[in-house]
């Protein structure tokens, strides 16, 4: 199968290029600059330049290939969430547009927050209208596409930890380096469930051969850890104290990461290895976080 991915130089976007190709498909990668298609070329791809923003560009891509693989979102500046949410948004309806009636498949990356408050989210779970992170509808935009004739589906991810992370993890180190303190917020017994960055790109593999139009998968492989345990962690690995706050005190110390150091978001990932024959090999999070790569530098 030829595949058009986005992202693909990304976190987790470049380790699904990695295991597509290993599965012997062939990858046909977004590239919005001369350093991204370099690195699609250096990983066996084949470069597309284009951006998110540039539909046209997208639906020639979309066009060339059997599927799609969608990963990139802009997170690095939070303050433009809702404006990067909508160009996810219409960049999803533009590859929609040309898959539709097609057969072909659209795998989109979701997440977990406000999809099951207080309890272990499963595949079969929805979230309510509304409840999405504000702006951001990338779980919607494909299930809609799903109920208008695109073979669309969605890989929901947790915390995904390893080689290159540069997202969740290393934000609360850098957190706990500036402020002289690892915390946590109350008891810190709020879950985050988490997958190794190697065992989420084969769910994205398989769920695209597998090719179900509507279905959600959990790219979960530890279904609940207390964030206590994750601050511990970094705690020890930066040599610092580690502290629990109050809810009042959260958003001073992590400013916009307040939300997810808060959040309980424990997923099961069940009916995603029945139905993929999936099964994670990679570290846990505490083991892999644990690596001086991790809290050095």
């Amino acid at each position: 199968m030829r595949v058009f991915v986005t992202g693909g130089t990304g976190f987790v976007g470049s380790a699904v290029v990695r295991d597509l190709m290993a599965g012997g498909h062939q990858v046909l990668g977004l590239a919005r600059s001369d350093a991204s298609a370099r690195a699609l070329e250096a990983a066996g791809a084949t470069p597309h330049r284009g951006s998110l923003e540039d539909l046209d560009s997208l639906r020639a891509a979309a066009a060339r290939t059997d599927g799609v693989v969608h990963t990139a979102f802009d997170n690095t500046d939070l303050t433009r969430f809702t404006e990067n949410s909508a160009t996810e948004r219409a960049a999803l309806e533009a590859l929609g547009d040309e898959l539709a009636g097609s057969d072909r498949p659209l795998i989109v990356t979701a997440g977990f927050a406000f999809l099951a408050p207080g309890t272990v989210a499963t595949e079969n779970d929805m979230r309510p209208p509304g409840e999405a992170p504000v702006g951001r509808a990338a779980e919607a935009t494909a299930m809609a596409l799903a109920e208008a004739g695109v073979r669309a589906s969605v890989v929901r991810l947790p915390c995904v930890h390893g080689d290159g992370d540069r997202f969740t993890v290393p934000r609360y180190i850098d957190i706990a380096r500036r402020s002289g303190v690892s915390a946590y917020v109350g008891d810190g017994l709020n879950r985050w469930s988490a997958v190794h960055q190697s065992d989420a790109a084969r769910v994205y593999r398989l769920g695209l051969e597998k090719a179900a139009a509507g279905a959600r998968y959990h790219a979960v492989a530890e279904e609940g850890l207390p964030f206590k345990a994750v601050a511990e962690a970094i705690g020890r690995g930066l040599g610092l104290p580690t502290v629990g706050l109050s809810a009042a005190e959260a958003d001073a110390h992590f400013g916009v990461h307040s939300f997810f150091a808060q959040s309980d978001v424990p997923a099961s990932s069940a009916l995603t290895r029945e139905r993929l024959g999936w099964q994670p090999h990679g570290p846990s999070l505490l083991a892999d976080i644990s690596r001086p790569d991790y809290w050095t530098g």
